[in-house]
């Protein structure tokens, strides 16, 4: 088995090439991301091409056919739904809708790909009271949540009509060594760590699912190995902790008091007030999360430390169309 990673400069794409890496499977990945130290977190040779889905989709196209990958495992988005209203909403559909649709369209023709795993996101379902499993209603309440839940049910259709052999796994808020630094893990950490606030919005209150991306590596090849084809899978933890529960649990893992880690700021634009991705149909097919969330921290605490250079780096959201 050949496995495509495309969007394969994503730190989640990164990690899942790590995996597939220790397990012996063939593997590479196109996407619009260069090289850069910190953010590029794998130790071995990852055959890496940079092109960029909206643009320059013939050369993915054309990479594809000489490869001829049985599974094809699409990371690639326009990501973080705050960013995603007002002016730069095109970008979302342009991105997650438009090309992604155009992209398998051209793929339903070419008989080597055998699946297509689409990484999806819990934000489909929107702000919930309760766990929500995979046939639950879409309530997306940014641009970036509709363009996602678009193309999910985009891809429902295709194998309904055509039997294009998809899935997508919608994950709970992942997180690795090699995120973006605007995330509310690193971002704390390198708030702590350089004696400054981390402004927590909301006072906390937002309560999500969190799970590290091991995890969620080995849910993605789960579904590979195991899933039934035109299913959807949610991959999470358990239970969601608060934001504010969150930045204390990393006050911890700095060695710190929460009072001297962050303050208090508004709300953040489209926030919703919980996600709950239940993972009940992905643990069926034996799937279980083994990284424990203060593991998880501590690991992130160690790559910051790791790259002094995050430290004087910018950790707020840039929109990359």
């Amino acid at each position: 088995m050949k496995v495509a990673i495309t969007g394969g400069g994503n730190v989640y794409a990164l990690n899942l090439a790590k995996y597939l890496a220790s397990i012996g499977v063939e593997h590479f990945g196109i996407g619009r991301s260069a090289k850069t130290r910190p953010f590029w977190q794998v130790d071995h040779v990852y055959p890496y091409t940079v092109a960029h889905i909206v643009t320059q989709q013939h050369e993915y196209l054309e990479i594809l056919d000489r490869e001829k990958p049985a599974v094809i495992v699409n990371f690639a988005a326009q990501g973080e739904g705050a960013a995603s209203f007002g002016e730069n909403a095109h970008y979302y559909y342009q991105t997650n809708t438009v090309a992604l649709s155009q992209f398998t369209e051209a793929l339903r023709r070419r008989d080597y790909v055998r699946r297509f795993v689409q990484i999806g996101s819990s934000e489909v379902y929107g702000s919930v009271f309760s766990p929500t499993k995979e046939g639950d209603a879409y309530n997306p309440s940014s641009p970036y949540g509709i363009s996602k839940a678009a193309f999910d049910k985009h891809l429902e259709i295709m194998h309904k009509v055509h039997g294009f052999p998809a899935n997508v796994v919608r994950p709970a808020n992942a997180y690795c060594p090699g995120q973006q630094l605007h995330r509310i893990i690193p971002k704390a950490i390198i708030c702590g760590l350089k004696g400054e606030k981390f402004q927590l919005h909301g006072g906390g209150i937002s309560r999500k699912c969190y799970i590290h991306a091991d995890d969620l590596s080995r849910g993605i090849v789960t579904v590979i190995d195991k899933g039934e084809l035109g299913q959807v899978y949610n991959c999470s933890s358990p239970e969601p902790i608060s934001m504010r529960g969150l930045t204390e649990r990393i006050a911890d893992a700095l060695g710190m008091e929460f009072d001297d880690l962050a303050s208090v700021a508004p709300e953040r634009l489209g926030q919703d007030s919980m996600y709950w991705p239940d993972a009940t149909k992905l643990r069926g097919l034996g799937w279980r999360p083994v990284v424990s969330l203060d593991q998880g921290l501590r690991d992130m605490v160690r790559w910051v430390k790791k790259y002094p250079e995050l430290l004087t780096a910018d950790t707020t959201f840039r929109l990359r169309p």
